[in-house]
């Protein structure tokens, strides 16, 4: 009996007891959601989509952690490469899944130089790299808000019309790679449908992902994050380990918003990646990760409790009260998630 007891106390203890209490309070609201007339199946299709399209931007953040460098707050900067290689596949008229294949053969490349120049600037900021990275990425969105009305784009899919300069806010996919992965081996069983596609692909990366981190250079990926002194006296070459990791996090967000916009079905420029990285900070933290320390089952449930919530609570909450507050309550759940997240990882800092 007492075996039993501390089995159950030690599976506890490692789940966590706030992934626990997050865990109960979505599964209350999937069980109140039929009494108060929210369709249950096209709750579970809401769910498993947004998990869809946001767990890869989560696992953006692993090769980052596991080399020391911290949370990825430069977030942006992988999106913008994402946003790069979409416009310019469109750009030059490739439709269909071709179109999605060429937007991630374009996005690379200035995934690989804009991680690159990010890997250098945080090799330079040792210790202090999640707070700079907050304002590089504030910096590289408001850039590009200039550069998206001066790069020379002239499809009319994506130009202002009255004009022909500067690229429009929203950008339609529709003819393109939208729904590319999320209908591929789609299933559909009444109002519920599961985007087998898009959770393929973001399995493939999860597993290339759990290979590399096994191989010579993951683990010394790991010194570096775990024991950089230790690291340096086996002779590895710590800032080329971190900036490897910082290429790998940019290109794995480039790749994230790509996945994220063939769900959505549509591109959206300017100040839309501004705050993109906070949910995805928040659901690998809320998923167990720490600072140094995350994996790919941090990445699975963390997206899984922090979309779960942010899905289901506005909708339960407009069937209950009977009016329409969702954007309302959707901000102040999400933005409560990303408050604790931060605040449960400032505190294991200090804990540690």
């Amino acid at each position: 009996m007492n075996s039993k007891r501390f089995n159950i106390k030690e599976l506890i203890n490692d789940f966590g007891v706030p992934r626990l209490i997050i865990l109960g309070f979505l599964m209350l609201l999937f069980i109140l959601a039929p009494f108060v007339g929210a369709d249950l199946p096209t709750q579970f299709t809401n769910l498993f989509n947004r998990f869809s399209w946001n767990a890869v931007l989560v696992l953006a953040m692993v090769p980052m952690i596991h080399s020391g460098c911290g949370l990825n707050f430069g977030l942006p900067f992988g999106i913008i490469a994402g946003l790069l290689g979409g416009t310019i596949a469109i750009e030059l008229g490739f439709t269909g899944a071709i179109s999605f294949l060429m937007a991630i053969l374009f996005a690379t490349p200035f995934a690989i130089i804009f991680g690159f120049l990010y890997g250098i600037l945080l090799n330079h900021i040792k210790g202090g790299e999640m707070m700079v990275a907050t304002y590089v990425g504030f910096s590289a969105v408001s850039f590009m808000c200039m550069m998206w009305l001066l790069l020379p784009y002239h499809s009319p899919t994506m130009v202002w019309g009255y004009e022909g300069k500067g690229l429009r806010t929203t950008i339609s996919l529709e003819g393109f790679y939208d729904k590319v992965l999320s209908k591929f081996l789609e299933i559909r069983i009444g109002n519920f449908s599961f985007p087998t596609g898009a959770i393929l692909f973001f399995a493939l990366l999860s597993f290339l992902m759990w290979c590399f981190l096994r191989t010579k250079t993951g683990t010394a990926m790991t010194a570096v994050g775990s024991n950089p002194i230790f690291a340096k006296a086996s002779g590895i070459n710590i800032d080329k380990i971190r900036t490897l990791s910082v290429i790998m996090s940019t290109w794995l967000a480039a790749i994230g918003i790509l996945i994220y916009e063939q769900g959505f079905g549509f591109i959206q420029l300017y100040m839309a990646p501004f705050n993109m990285a906070l949910p995805a900070v928040s659901a690998i933290l809320i998923g167990g990760a720490s600072v140094n320390k995350a994996s790919i089952a941090n990445v699975i449930i963390g997206t899984l409790l922090f979309q779960g919530i942010v899905t289901m609570t506005p909708t339960v909450m407009n069937s209950m009260i009977h009016m329409d507050m969702s954007e309302v309550i959707r901000i102040i759940v999400s933005n409560g998630m990303i408050l604790y997240a931060l605040t449960r990882k400032t505190n294991e800092g200090r804990r540690a």
